[in-house]
């Protein structure tokens, strides 16, 4: 996906283990890999559960260091609060410069609202159910699985469908929304990159979500939309109807 955050270089990835996907973890890191080098992995829950046997081999596999919470008691999550103390640490270092959390969890929206509030970017990854107070305060939000969903289209088949982004009228009202807004040429073309950034500012807008790598290939799925790519390298989008 084009990004303009090649100048961040330090990345944090915070898992709420009780509330992701093990498997998702490789799609993750190679989307974190936008915005630098994920060199803090760190993930969060009462490992002594059976339900998160699996995270045993996962852990040691991507060199993610397991932070032990064992239940207090009954109704109070600790794993939360291990998270959000960790991260305030972290962003008081001064030495992130982005933040990836792993959870569903709404409980998290007030944590991003402030890391964002510094100037920090972060992504979001949960499921599709994820309540939409925390998907906003996201930079970017990552439905987990439409993102496996769309590393397996790409082992099995290498092709991106376009289906989805078709019928979703509130994309296609967000994608057309922002096109209106960019700078146009006289031929009526904006750059691809602009297009996206205001979608961007404007929700957490991510074309992964849809089954799609980047914007280009998006728009280029698209039959109300034309891209083309001029002398300088960039990308151009233009509406066609």
């Amino acid at each position: 996906m084009e990004s303009n955050s090649d100048n961040l270089r330090n990345i944090a990835l915070l898992i709420d283990a009780d509330n992701t996907q093990p498997k998702a973890i490789d799609p993750v890191l190679t989307v974190m890999a936008e915005l630098g080098q994920v060199n803090i992995r760190r993930a969060y829950g009462n490992f002594a559960k059976g339900n998160l046997a699996k995270w045993d081999t996962i852990t040691n596999r991507y060199g993610i260091r397991p932070q032990q919470q064992f239940d207090v008691s009954k109704g109070k999550n600790a794993t939360d609060m291990a998270m959000t103390i960790d991260a305030i640490d972290l962003l008081n270092q001064g030495k992130v410069d982005g933040f990836g959390i792993m959870s569903s969890d709404s409980d998290f929206t007030p944590l991003v609202t402030r890391l964002r509030q510094d100037g920090i970017v972060v992504y979001g990854f949960g499921s599709a159910k994820t309540p939409q107070a925390f998907k906003s305060v996201c930079t970017r939000f990552i439905d987990i699985d439409q993102l496996l969903r769309t590393a397996a289209q790409e082992e099995n088949a290498g092709a991106n469908s376009a289906e989805s982004v078709e019928a979703d009228v509130e994309l296609m009202e967000l994608i057309g929304a922002a096109y209106k807004e960019a700078k146009r040429d006289d031929e009526g073309f904006a750059k691809v990159q602009q297009v996206g950034q205001i979608a961007g500012n404007r929700s957490s807008f991510d074309v992964r979500n849809y089954g799609f790598n980047s914007l280009s290939a998006m728009f280029r799925s698209l039959g109300n939309f034309k891209v083309e790519r001029r002398d300088d390298g960039q990308l151009w989008v233009k509406r066609l109807r």
